[in-house]
């Protein structure tokens, strides 16, 4: 998998403001379920290690809230693709995801879509978190599935690491076509990433007011990042 070369531009406050209100007005069926996607492949290696410390955060915080399922699913190599089953404490979560280590191959961003409808129909599904660093893969058929998630009330919230033109493009309008939010970050934005996860896992859970209960037992950036929100 290649890489841009340029640097990655870091989040600005606009567009952070920007997600955090779409995740503020998404609606939310309360003690859901929240399916986590990764890119496991080789490009993403440097970084995986601070996304894996960033995802345990976010499912400690997800199971201190109780009443929300995490599904962690990720791919890499050829065509390998797996799923965790759903669960609501972060223990086995974080054994598995300690164990994944990235591999080259193709992206399969189409897969994550896919699949996410597929669990839908099994069991509801309350929002879809994606994390990877580039789209290899023809735009078509990921808008396709990602209007059929919006249909499906199911929004993907997108997050970019580095700033890959092609895929900003493709990631806004997954977002976009779901009902979601995209987001980019990079290595200096980490605690904007923490803030974003975090945000969603717990609005996946118990809605705006859960949100709201969250930023005032936290305070700091937790709190200042609620204030930002955009009421209904």
């Amino acid at each position: 998998m290649t890489r841009d070369d340029r640097l990655p531009q870091r989040s600005s406050r606009g567009e952070v403001n920007a997600f955090l209100r779409r995740v503020a007005t998404t609606p939310s069926t309360g003690g859901g379920r929240l399916l986590f996607a990764l890119d496991a492949t080789a490009s993403r290696e440097p970084t995986w290690d601070r996304a894996s410390h960033l995802q345990a955060e976010m499912f400690q915080v997800a199971a201190a809230l109780g009443g929300l399922a995490i599904q962690v699913a990720w791919y890499r190599g050829f065509l390998e693709f797996e799923a965790s089953p759903w669960c609501t404490s972060s223990a086995p979560l974080l054994e598995r995801m300690t164990a994944v280590r990235c591999a080259a191959g193709q992206t399969q961003v189409g897969r994550v879509l896919e699949y996410a409808i597929a669990e839908h129909g099994r069991g509801s599904v309350s929002a879809l978190v994606f994390v990877g660093d580039c789209v290899e893969e023809s735009p078509d058929p990921l808008y396709r599935s990602a209007g059929q998630l919006g249909l499906l009330g199911v929004p993907a919230f997108m997050f970019l690491e580095g700033g890959d033109p092609r895929a900003t493009q493709v990631f806004t309008e997954v977002a976009r076509l779901s009902g979601g939010a995209f987001s980019p970050f990079d290595a200096g934005s980490a605690a904007q990433l923490r803030a974003l996860l975090t945000a969603v896992a717990v609005y996946a859970s118990g809605g705006r007011k859960a949100l709201e209960a969250h930023g005032q037992a936290r305070g700091g950036q937790a709190l200042r990042l609620l204030k930002q929100l955009g009421r209904r």
